[in-house]
């Protein structure tokens, strides 16, 4: 009988594996066999020409209809959002898991499982309220790149202090112990022991959050994003970005050659996306090999 079980088990668990890969490919497959014909330079810079694109590079010159605008939009978008949430992510995760008590524990455990589950539309609402109140005290203050950034950190906290929590969780009790012998403050211990110990958990938290505040449409819809903006100057300007490009060009098309830019502009998104974890992933193994190694 536990052999039918396990035989069953596996042989569901191997069916919902390969109808996962086969959606993925599905997917991959549709983006490149309509997208992939208008992938290229012409596609981010407008132009084939190599000294149009460094003029573009430097900003020497403006570009309309192509990506190059979007592109810099999403990075800014996204670097904002992890430098406002990153801290504070960080920071409350280390809270909950070593200095928490259990009721506190529960509370904020409650606190974030409840921001976790709210929707982006609504966090979008949030941000455009927030605007909307600073506008009546500084009505110089528009929606901008530093209000969809702020929205786009609330949304992507619980990941990080969730991660950050159960990475420094799991390390084992010897860890604390150990240092705690050898007379080591708490401080240190959390600085030089326990964080170096979980990078790769909580670098697993960034790779989520970087990934969640580069797909976004919802949240900048209504904090920010605009359609031709351009190269945001600062960030209390608007800006563009690549999720509102694709969402606004297969919405209003009117003809087959938009609709395949913007399923290019999907498969650019993608591969950024791929850029990034990939980044991310090798940034978290050298993190990991240097403190492990000045650790020792």
């Amino acid at each position: 009988m536990n052999r039918i079980y396990d035989f069953t088990l596996s042989l569901f668990a191997g069916v919902c594996g390969l109808l996962l890969i086969a959606s993925v490919a599905v997917m991959l497959g549709f983006l490149v066999g309509q997208g992939g014909s208008v992938l290229g330079l012409k596609l981010i810079f407008g132009s084939t020409d190599f000294r149009e694109i460094i003029d573009i590079i430097l900003l020497r010159q403006v570009v309309i209809n192509a990506l190059w605008p979007a592109l810099i939009g999403t990075f800014l978008l996204v670097f904002t959002a992890l430098i406002t949430a990153l801290p504070l992510g960080l920071g409350v995760g280390v809270y909950l898991a070593e200095y928490a008590g259990k009721p506190a524990k529960v509370f904020f455990s409650l606190i974030f499982d409840l921001l976790a589950g709210v929707p982006s539309i609504v966090i979008g609402l949030f941000g455009f309220s927030v605007t909307i109140y600073l506008h009546s005290h500084f009505s110089d203050l528009m929606p901008c790149l530093l209000i969809s950034g702020m929205s786009l950190a609330l949304l992507v906290l619980p990941y990080l202090v969730r991660t950050t929590q159960s990475a420094l969780e799991e390390l084992p009790s010897a860890l604390r112990v150990t240092s705690f012998a050898l007379g080591a403050e708490k401080s240190s211990i959390i600085l030089l022991v326990l964080l170096p110990q979980a990078l790769p958990g909580i670098f697993s938290g960034i790779v989520l959050a970087i990934g969640r505040a580069a797909e976004d449409t919802a949240v900048i819809m209504l904090t920010g994003v605009v359609a031709s903006a351009g190269i945001p100057r600062s960030i209390f300007d608007n800006y563009e970005a690549l999720p509102f490009y694709i969402y606004h060009t297969a919405s209003q098309f009117s003809n087959q050659h938009e609709l395949q830019q913007g399923i290019g502009a999907a498969l650019v998104l993608l591969i950024i996306c791929t850029l990034l974890f990939t980044g991310a992933g090798l940034l978290r193994k050298k993190a990991t090999h240097h403190f492990l190694y000045h650790s020792k």
